[in-house]
């Protein structure tokens, strides 16, 4: 018997935000009763997926008996009354952050994160928090603390990384939303891997404060390549939940800007200008991927739409690749504020050329590096009006999110010793998957994850929509065209009824 629970013709395991909430809206099912389904569904099949691994599920059930208040006495918010759920370095009060550091496990703040204040708002139900890798710095998610979560479509495969427990749990239905993050293809991978959809904003949308590696305060700010998105199961989906948590922090950015994002620059498939890319020079696309993309690219021409396969305007992906990890490993190494760097110049302009003391070389070091990442900053100026000269000829560009579909779990050390296999030949690990992160990570662009088909194995694959910086609307419309002319989400068919 297949897992697929309905009300009054409403699925409650795999319905869109939109078909829940017209069902709580004409009293079909309540905020309380979806919310005891998701929960019962999670008891009954998380354990092998291990996706939910903080629960909050007390509170959940007051937070849904509210929101049927709410509905009874007529109000309408963007996600009253739906399940809700968030990758673990979410601040929720009263909730562990660990980032899956041992060693941050009793840390509990006291205070939401500014996204999740946005979610509650809106009226969602925050339910629990979903698995990571440790430091998020892995395309699968494992830590001491919470174990392993394994893929719904194959659980010998990772789910991705590192928001994998946010693409799980929406493979297996447990509630229609999660919010993940991306630097390095965090969001576009476990989309990519377990056939969900997943947006990765531009840079600065959304904001950032109440997400920071414990017990750093939440303050507003903006990380250097770091974006925080929605993943659902409907391209729809990812654009109602991005109204709901986009625009400036009101602690900063909120005095002065409001957010005005323009609309799709098309709504019809033939009017798209579309550059399809499936070939890296650094790096080989797997043959289940490639030829998904080909497909695909035939598809939108039969629909009219112009599709191109190179563009002299294309910038090296080689040296863009190279930039994008230069700056990643800045972004990923210690911060050094303003003060700690005037101070390291000072020392190091005092400095006698013979001296090589630890504190001598330290301070060149951190002068070193910082001259290093202003070079690798305006590398990365010109690069950007290089994309955007290219978004004058083309509307988005279809890109693939990683060389091969969800990969076997490879927990072995040494990290930097990992290997992946890519049509039978095997390469460095992290260079096969970090690899494709880039443009869309290094000029702050948006990036749509959409699922277009399945391998003969059954596995899903997906391709990112890139887009021009700050018309996300465009790379969300796009993704739903595909959705709606081609198909989109399919559950997993190995889940089967309890």
């Amino acid at each position: 018997m297949e897992l697929v629970m309905t009300a009054d013709g409403v699925d409650l395991d795999y319905g869109s935000i939109g078909a829940l909430l017209d069902a709580l809206y004409a009293r079909k099912i309540s905020a309380s009763e979806l919310l005891g389904h998701t929960i019962a569904r999670i008891e009954a099949l998380d354990g092998p997926i291990n996706a939910i691994v903080v629960r909050d599920f007390d509170r959940a059930r007051d937070a849904a008996r509210a929101a049927d208040a709410a509905l009874g006495r007529g109000e309408r918010r963007p996600l009253l009354g739906i399940p809700v759920t968030l990758k673990e370095p979410f601040n929720v009060a009263g909730l562990p952050t660990t980032w899956g550091f041992p060693h941050f496990k009793d840390f509990h703040p006291t205070e939401d994160a500014l996204l999740v204040s946005r979610l509650k708002a809106a009226g969602a139900i925050i339910i629990g928090k979903t698995n990571i890798p440790i430091g998020l710095r892995d395309f699968q998610s494992y830590n001491e603390i919470h174990g392993t979560t394994n893929n719904p479509w194959d659980l010998s495969r990772s789910p991705g990384g590192s928001s994998g427990g946010c693409g799980a749990a929406l493979a297996a239905g447990f509630g229609p939303l999660s919010i993940g993050s991306d630097i390095g293809g965090s969001i576009r991978v476990p989309s990519h891997f377990c056939g969900v959809f997943g947006h990765k904003p531009s840079l600065g949308l959304v904001p950032l404060r109440g997400y920071s590696l414990p017990p750093a305060p939440p303050v507003p700010g903006q990380g250097d390549l770091a974006v925080v998105g929605p993943m659902a199961r409907t391209a729809s989906d990812l654009a109602l939940s991005l109204d709901v948590i986009a625009g400036p922090d009101e602690m900063r950015d909120g005095v002065g800007y409001r957010l005005a994002l323009p609309a799709s620059r098309h709504d019809q498939l033939k009017n798209f200008r579309i550059l399809v890319i499936d070939t890296h020079p650094l790096m080989p696309t797997g043959d289940a991927v490639r030829s998904a993309i080909g497909r695909l690219a035939a598809r939108l021409e039969r629909t009219g739409a112009h599709v191109a396969r190179s563009s002299a305007a294309l910038p090296d992906l080689a040296d863009s690749a190279r930039l994008y990890m230069k700056l990643l490993n800045g972004a990923r190494s210690p911060r050094l504020t303003p003060a700690a760097l005037a101070e390291a110049q000072d020392v190091a302009a005092a400095l006698a050329p013979d001296d090589r003391t630890l504190q001598a070389e330290r301070a060149r070091g951190w002068v070193a590096l910082h001259r290093e990442w202003l070079a690798s900053d305006a590398a990365r100026l010109q690069l950007q009006h290089k994309w955007y000269q290219l978004f004058r000829a083309f509307d988005a560009v279809i890109y693939p999110v990683a060389a091969v579909p969800a990969f076997p779990q490879d927990q072995s050390e040494p990290f930097d010793a990992r290997q992946l296999d890519i049509d039978g030949k095997l390469y460095n690990y992290s260079d096969a998957c970090f690899i494709w992160a880039d443009p869309a990570s290094t000029c702050g662009l948006p990036a749509t994850a959409v699922p277009i088909e399945r391998t003969p194995e059954g596995l899903p694959v997906g391709v990112q929509i890139i887009g021009p910086y700050l018309e996300d609307r465009t790379t969300i419309a796009l993704a739903g065209l595909i959705e709606r002319e081609f198909g989109g989400f399919v559950p997993p068919p190995a889940l089967t009824a309890i």
